[in-house]
């Protein structure tokens, strides 16, 4: 059997704590999953990540239409290519680092057409004293909107220098968050949705039902994996109350978005009858 392929990317300019808590983890995480592991460390500092143009071409019409022509496609590949991937930042202001946010902007269509299913996901953020649980919480949360399954992630404090009672802590945090992504990484099928992103799936899915663009490119995306025929995004487990309340979501959905839809077509009927007249006034 082929080593599991992990890949961890480092939004750190410097390669310190960040770098030194991610190598601790490797080794808890050798040691929890037992099977032989393949670690590939990426460093976006290494990369030409060009910033967002805001010309929202990747949505309307697609990834390939971006006009910045970098190295963004090489880390998506890795990405693809990985069966469990770490996000690890130090928090900056109470974020995560401008390199990878810049990145995480660039890949804004994931959240639109979510493709990451199957791979497991874990956050390490570092930190000097405070605010970065809430780090931790936001890559969270992307990454299940991108499809991964996520393990809880976890923050730890390096600040420097440490006795060796704090760094005992460190290590026993960053061990059980390699138990709990060895969990996830060993798991046979796949995981249940929580109502929050079975919910987000409906509503997507019925405002695209709604508003049958064929140049959207999100539509065309839900149309070629079969999801306007499906429960979820992947064949899921579903408890009896996340079927009632996936068929709430997708009644509900259909009217707001039936109802958004016949505004639309009003104002711009509207707005085509108030040229008309304007046009009118000038010939006369």
């Amino acid at each position: 059997m082929e080593p599991k392929r992990i890949v961890v990317l480092l939004g750190s300019p410097r390669k310190r704590e960040t770098f030194q808590a991610v190598q601790q983890f490797e080794r808890a995480l050798r040691v929890a999953y037992r099977p032989e592991l393949d670690f590939e460390y990426v460093w976006l500092r290494d990369f030409r990540i060009e910033p967002c143009a805001g010309c929202f071409a990747c949505l309307s019409k697609g990834e390939e239409f971006c006009p910045r022509q970098d190295d963004r496609d090489l880390l998506l590949v890795k990405l693809y290519r990985a069966d469990g991937v770490v996000f690890a930042t130090p928090n900056y202001a109470l974020q995560v680092t401008a390199l990878m946010k810049n990145f995480l902007d660039r890949l804004a269509f994931v959240f639109h057409r979510p493709r990451f299913f199957g791979k497991t996901f874990i956050a390490i953020v570092t930190q000097g004293v405070f605010g970065g649980s809430g780090v931790v919480r936001y890559l969270t949360k992307l990454a299940r909107m991108w499809g991964f399954q996520a393990a809880q992630g976890v923050c730890i404090n390096t600040i420097a220098p440490r006795t060796p009672a704090e760094d005992a802590v460190l290590r026993r945090k960053l061990g059980r968050a390699a138990v709990r992504f060895a969990r996830w990484l060993r798991r046979p099928g796949p995981a249940r949705p929580s109502y929050f992103m079975l919910t987000l799936f409906r509503l997507i899915r019925a405002s695209y039902r709604a508003v049958p663009d064929p140049a959207s490119r999100d539509r065309r995306y839900f149309q070629e994996h079969g999801w306007f025929e499906t429960e979820y995004f992947y064949p899921a487990p579903l408890s009896p109350g996340q079927r009632i309340v996936g068929a709430l979501v997708d009644w509900m959905a259909a009217r707001l978005a039936k109802r958004r839809s016949a505004e639309l077509d009003r104002r711009a009927g509207e707005s085509e009858t108030a040229a008309g007249e304007r046009r009118r006034r000038g010939g006369s």
